[in-house]
């Protein structure tokens, strides 16, 4: 089989076989960048009273979060992490039931509670919602596959690019003239 012909058919197959997982992955690395842009998918950050170093122990600042029953925060077990930013004064507690809870880190008020997206979006992007095994042996080798049909596409590209250049620069076989008389 010729280059040419495997290239193209190596194209044109594999691009069907990873067509879910790429479109998976694109879907949802959009949706990833957009993130600090959408409330919807991840909460924005709110501004406590004073930035720096917090006033309140982290304890009283977990029992605040804990209070909001709706969170599901009762223990710290059912923490997934916590997040302080000293710059915006407020710390996230963030439950892996993915609701979100941010406190002021100064007064240990409750600023927001919501419900966190950008983790299962994230899930979904590396393939792990479905299992962790689908990470290594599904995306992954879609990945590389979609990295291998880019370097198809563009030696395919350059390929036909190529054929039409050197036929438009051929000479073209003379004409022979048109006569009217029988020889």
């Amino acid at each position: 089989m010729k280059p040419r012909v495997f290239v193209r058919k190596f194209h044109h197959w594999s691009s069907v076989i990873v067509a879910v997982p790429v479109i998976i992955m694109t879907v949802t690395g959009i949706l990833l960048l957009l993130k600090k842009d959408i409330a919807w998918i991840q909460p924005s950050s709110q501004r406590g009273t004073a930035v720096g170093v917090p006033t309140q122990s982290l304890d009283t600042l977990f029992a605040a979060a804990a209070g909001v029953e709706r969170a599901g925060l009762d223990h710290w077990n059912a923490l997934d992490r916590v997040d302080i930013k000293p710059g915006k004064g407020i710390v996230k507690f963030i439950g892996e039931n993915n609701w979100e809870v941010q406190v002021d880190t100064h007064s240990g008020e409750v600023l927001a509670v919501a419900y966190r997206r950008s983790g299962i979006i994230e899930a979904l992007h590396d393939g792990t919602f479905f299992a962790d095994w689908v990470k290594l042996y599904v995306f992954l080798p879609s990945g590389v596959i979609l990295l291998l049909l880019w370097g198809t596409g563009l030696y395919l590209f350059f390929l036909t690019q190529n054929q039409r250049n050197r036929k438009a620069r051929a000479p073209k076989p003379a004409r022979r003239p048109i006569t009217d008389r029988p020889d």
